[in-house]
């Protein structure tokens, strides 16, 4: 890949550096840098449990502060297999129910990997802090088991269902190089402000309707 440093542990290291000795919060990068569309290293001890935790710490500032319900480190720069993920705000009875949406507890994930649970598929609206002003239909697994790995070193392994196993599959995709416009029907895409003024529906009945896909 053009112009595209050497991904190694003294790479990842001075990013980590970087984004710590800043005193602000990083930029979230946008669709087209090359950091989004790599696979991005496994944690092995890499960093300190300070630095890590002071990373993880600042990932989740940037993520409420974006706002957002997850963030993986390549969208700051970083091409480590972490990310956070909360969901806590507030939707309406129709939507919670719809979309299976429930409040999410802060976590963070290392090396994670998910694994469909069934064949039930659900289809909603999302959008990608890296993909700033779009949202798309998307496919998903309606039940995933991840596997990660917690930030003491812990193995861990959880069941996720609905709008959080929604979020856990974004979230760890980001690690693969992977963007929802990946796998979203592209005839569903659109603006924000669209979005909001034809097709911000719990479902996705008039979307596919009004956009033909």
């Amino acid at each position: 890949m053009p112009n595209t440093p050497l991904i190694d542990d003294s790479y990842l290291q001075q990013a980590v550096a970087t984004v710590l000795e800043s005193g602000s919060l990083p930029q979230i990068v946008q669709a087209g840098h090359p950091v989004l569309r790599t696979q991005a290293r496994p944690f092995t001890g890499q960093l300190s449990a300070h630095d890590l935790a002071a990373l993880i710490a600042i990932m989740t500032e940037t993520m409420r502060a974006a706002p957002g319900v997850g963030l993986a480190a390549p969208q700051i720069g970083i091409p480590l297999q972490l990310a956070v993920l909360e969901d806590q705000y507030e939707v309406t009875p129709e939507n919670a129910m719809v979309r299976r949406r429930e409040p999410l507890e802060l976590f963070a994930i290392l090396n994670p990997h998910y694994t469909p649970v069934g064949h039930e598929l659900a289809s909603h609206y999302e959008g990608c802090l890296s993909m700033s002003g779009w949202q798309g239909v998307v496919d998903r697994h309606a039940a995933v088991d991840l596997a990660y790995n917690d930030e003491h070193g812990s193995a861990r392994t959880a069941r996720f269902t609905g709008w959080q196993a929604r979020i856990v599959q974004h979230e760890t995709d980001h690690l693969s190089g992977t963007l929802y416009i990946d796998k979203a029907y592209t005839r569903s895409l659109a603006s924000n402000v669209n979005y909001s003024e034809f097709w911000a529906n719990p479902d996705v009945t008039d979307a596919k309707a009004g956009l033909n896909f």
